[in-house]
């Protein structure tokens, strides 16, 4: 789910809690192009605040207007449609001719809003299923790949992070690399069997493994909405977890170490392993985009910003360092 999605939740509880009328709109379909995904949430309050977007703006003006006249005071759920022909489309600033449908629910403790936002809190990935006909909402566990769909009668929608991050290692970087991916919106996994790192990792939301790497990846049935990054400097760790990683269809595999380091892990994997040169070359390595850093936190930026290219098929070319500028590390990890 949208990072941006889960604070519209958020706010749509706060404004519950404090006795406001809120109506919650969910995207349930788009033709031709449209502002947001369908899935995308908007919050309106009944004195007119709005919280999330579902297009440039023109379409939540009009739900504010609706909110202050009254129109939306409806005490079931119902479907409405923007840009059913050109001049709708161009009056709500939708591009193309595009059309957006909405599902608009009254927010009400049936709707189960505090209990969704209590499993997404647990880093939990659940499908909710709001009945059109009594508003009320049920929740249950949710599958990989479940889509948001509408047949007029029941809104399925599925929330929660649909990437996972399986982290090979809990120290001070991945305390730093975990608690950003969560903000991307990750289900962040840590796989650490050392007690002294293991002990001391606490972040909110990531779930905490001690079992060996490689047994944890084949349990974790990689697939290609996984990214795996091996963090602990340990060959008896981080290549057991490369090897299943680099044999899976995870979509990202990444490893720290300078570039000496990487050669050496390469060499490692091909003779002892029998990783093929097709499999040895979807390994990031040095683990990140080159942007020169150093602490902690900066290398966490570096690997996340390749995460994000390599998700949305975007190359990132060899940086060129500015002349004049302060000299390279000479042994970092990311270099």
């Amino acid at each position: 789910m949208d990072n941006v999605d889960l604070q519209v939740l958020r706010q749509v509880q706060r404004w519950q809690a404090e006795g406001h009328r809120v109506v919650l709109g969910t995207i349930t379909r788009t033709w031709g192009s449209a502002p947001r995904p369908v899935g995308s949430l908007v919050g309106v309050r009944g004195d007119g605040q709005i919280t999330g977007s579902v297009s440039g703006g023109c379409i939540e003006d009009d739900l504010i207007a609706r909110v202050r006249e009254g129109a939306l005071a409806a005490s079931r759920p119902f479907c409405v449609r923007y840009g059913v022909n050109g001049d709708e489309a161009a009056r709500f600033g939708l591009p193309c001719g595009g059309t957006i449908e909405l599902v608009l629910e009254p927010v009400t403790p049936a709707t189960g809003i505090a209990e969704l936002l209590a499993a997404l809190a647990q880093g939990q990935r659940v499908t909710r299923r709001l009945s059109m006909a009594s508003g009320e909402a049920t929740l249950e566990s949710a599958g990989r790949n479940d889509e948001l769909s509408f047949d007029g009668q029941t809104l399925v929608s599925t929330h929660g992070p649909s990437w996972r991050l399986v982290v090979i290692g809990a120290g001070q970087m991945t305390q730093y690399l975990a608690d950003m991916a969560r903000a991307l919106d990750y289900q962040v996994i840590v796989c650490d069997p050392r007690e002294e790192y293991a002990d001391s990792f606490a972040v909110p939301g990531c779930t905490l493994v001690r079992t060996m790497p490689d047994d944890t990846l084949v349990e974790l049935r990689l697939d290609a909405h996984t990214a795996v990054v091996a963090l602990t400097h340990d060959p008896k760790l981080d290549d057991l977890a490369l090897l299943e990683a680099l044999r899976s269809p995870a979509f990202y595999v990444g490893a720290i170490g300078s570039r000496v380091n990487q050669a050496k892990r390469r060499a490692r994997l091909s003779e002892h392993f029998d990783l093929t040169e097709a499999e040895l070359d979807r390994l990031h390595g040095p683990v990140g985009i080159r942007i020169g850093a150093r602490t902690p936190p900066e290398i966490a930026v570096s690997i996340l910003a390749e995460l994000t290219a390599v998700r949305y098929g975007w190359h990132v070319p060899e940086p060129s360092r500015v002349a004049g500028t302060a000299p390279e590390p000479s042994a970092g990890c990311v270099v």
